[in-house]
């Protein structure tokens, strides 16, 4: 089942070509010309287990100031000292959930995902070589845990929902797994991997 879905993953970044952005199933939000965007990396690591390959995923804090409580991948903005997206996604996995950046194997990115807090994201997809203990960041991530990278790949798993979003109706990405509520731009990420495996 591993190198199947890892099959399917490798396809996929060969094919995933679009970029996403959190307005795709809102087309009639206008963008503000010469919007300036900040670059950030996110790490899509997916480790191998018993019942299948797992993909990591983050709860945020309830007491940070932005998105409290969201599920999201490991990831942030690229900082001054980071070579590019792919180096800060990995810095941003060693610190938030305690995963070295040796204990990977970056297989690609995805096409990049512009957010409404005016990033520019670039999804990272790895391989996690070892098993290890994730170790939570204090104060920004409040769990760690996984999602079988089968339940992620079949877009049958995802929904469209909506909410008031500054004022009107905005319509997002959503797919959950038992407690988890996994929504916005992690969903929509997820769905540009799992449309592209399915095209393989």
């Amino acid at each position: 089942m591993m190198a199947d879905l890892i099959t399917n993953v490798k396809r996929a970044l060969e094919k995933a070509r679009l970029d996403t952005s959190d307005y795709d199933l809102n087309p009639d939000i206008v963008l503000p010309e010469g919007r300036t965007l900040r670059p950030a990396g996110v790490l899509v690591a997916i480790a191998e287990a018993k019942t299948g390959p797992q993909v990591y995923l983050t709860k945020r804090s309830s007491a940070l100031k932005h998105h409290p409580g969201q599920i999201a991948f490991p990831g942030g903005k690229q900082d001054k000292g980071d070579a590019d997206v792919t180096a800060a996604a990995l810095r941003e996995a060693w610190e938030e959930i305690g995963l070295e950046p040796d204990n990977v194997d970056v297989m690609g990115t995805l096409p990049s995902h512009e957010t409404v807090t005016s990033f520019t994201v670039t999804p990272v997809v790895a391989r996690v070589h070892a098993a290890f203990n994730p170790i939570p960041e204090p104060g920004e991530v409040e769990e760690v845990f996984t999602v079988p990278l089968s339940h992620l790949l079949r877009p049958e798993n995802f929904t469209v929902e909506s909410r008031r979003w500054r004022g009107r109706s905005r319509l997002y990405y959503t797919v959950p797994f038992g407690p988890y509520y996994i929504w916005g731009a992690t969903a929509r990420i997820l769905r540009s991997l799992a449309d592209a495996a399915r095209a393989t």
